[in-house]
């Protein structure tokens, strides 16, 4: 059975917390000339709510001056327990049936939804409804983009704790270890240091494989002489990291070490420009622009980063060429520059990082030099 796990504050703030941003998406909706928006998305009801997942259990309709919540009896006392009681909780198994009554009785004549909603059932609503509805593009995202002091201090405590899981995992590792083998050690070191799991499956990319920028952990036995890419990430009070670390195993070849040096510097340059107002293309620029011209331009085939938070992809999606997107401050956001030299082997080095009022600040860790083990 699954159960839907909250995370509040003990004083009670978290509860202004949840009607303040809902209180900001009836901003929008004022601002848009829309009646309510449908809120359906895993995360942003996680998000309004404060409630880490209810598994796809449910929905939100957000109105001017009304907020139901409608979901099963699997959830009802702890709704019930957790919510303010300016949402309204509508127990049903109908769950878009409940929400065409709903509708109905609110007098809702245009119906925004989140370009998520799957087709199936926008059908079903479009059937039974007389509203006009409107596909509205990531508003609950956008509003998720820029970090409360909560939220901060819960990604700053995921990101360390994630680092210090590296740098205890480090010592431990040999050759002749299997790629899963040390995914499931970091795995299993962070749940016993109080994660709920990981935010997607952990990577580990050892020789030739290290080359593939998401080569998934593998029976392959690691070697005297490889570098090997760690990335991963893990929930910690509804929050998640992303962090990504390479190190080698015996002596490196001078290849390997000079893509590890240019992905590190170019690294440690778009991190010293990061702060609010600029793009994040300028940002991207500064990094591959070193990359270009270390000779290994084509080797960098992906953005610089991404925001994270909530998903372990957030506003901004992805950052890179040609993208005008603004940074902000109190966002979180990764820095992730990489080389990937096919059979030969391949470096990424990826930090969390928050913006700033003035600048930067990094959030991670684990040391970034190359270490040799």
């Amino acid at each position: 059975m699954h159960y839907a796990r909250f995370c509040l504050a003990k004083n009670g703030g978290a509860l202004m917390d949840q009607m303040s941003r809902i209180n900001r998406v009836q901003s929008v909706l004022a601002q848009l000339h829309i009646d309510a928006l449908l809120v359906t998305e895993t995360f942003n009801l996680q998000y309004l709510l404060g409630v880490a997942d209810l598994g796809g259990d449910g929905c939100l309709l957000i109105t001017a001056t009304d907020v139901d919540l409608v979901t099963d009896a699997r959830y009802e006392t702890e709704m019930q327990l957790t919510l303010p009681s300016a949402i309204k909780v509508h127990i049903t198994r109908d769950y878009y049936g409940e929400v065409t009554a709903l509708t109905t009785a609110r007098n809702i004549t245009v119906l925004g939804f989140e370009d998520t909603l799957p087709y199936a059932i926008w059908s079903i609503l479009d059937e039974q409804l007389d509203a006009d509805f409107v596909g509205l593009h990531a508003i609950v995202d956008q509003l998720r983009e820029v970090k409360d002091a909560d939220e901060l201090a819960a990604l700053r405590h995921a990101i360390i704790v994630s680092s210090q899981g590296y740098d205890e995992l480090l010592p431990q590792i040999k050759v002749g270890m299997t790629e899963i083998e040390v995914a499931n050690r970091l795995d299993a070191w962070m749940r016993q240091h109080g994660s709920t799991g990981p935010s997607f499956p952990t990577i580990v990319a050892s020789g030739y494989r290290s080359a593939e920028p998401h080569g998934s952990a593998t029976n392959k036995q690691l070697a005297d002489g490889e570098l090997v890419t760690i990335d991963y990430g893990f929930y910690f009070d509804g929050y998640t990291s992303d962090i990504t670390r390479t190190f080698a195993l015996g002596k490196p070849s001078e290849q390997l070490k000079e893509i590890y040096a240019l992905t590190l510097a170019a690294n440690q340059a778009v991190i010293a420009k990061v702060q609010p107002g600029v793009t994040g293309a300028e940002l991207d620029a500064v990094g591959r622009d070193l990359i270009t011209a270390g000779g290994y331009g084509p080797e960098f085939n992906h953005g610089m980063g991404h925001g994270i938070g909530l998903n372990i992809h957030e506003e901004p999606q992805v950052y890179g060429p040609r993208q005008p997107y603004t940074m902000q401050a109190n966002q979180v956001i990764t820095v992730e520059p990489g080389i990937y030299v096919p059979n030969v082997g391949g470096v990424r080095i990826e930090d969390d990082v928050l913006v700033t009022k003035n600048g930067v600040e990094v959030l991670t860790t684990s040391p970034k030099e190359l270490k040799i083990l």
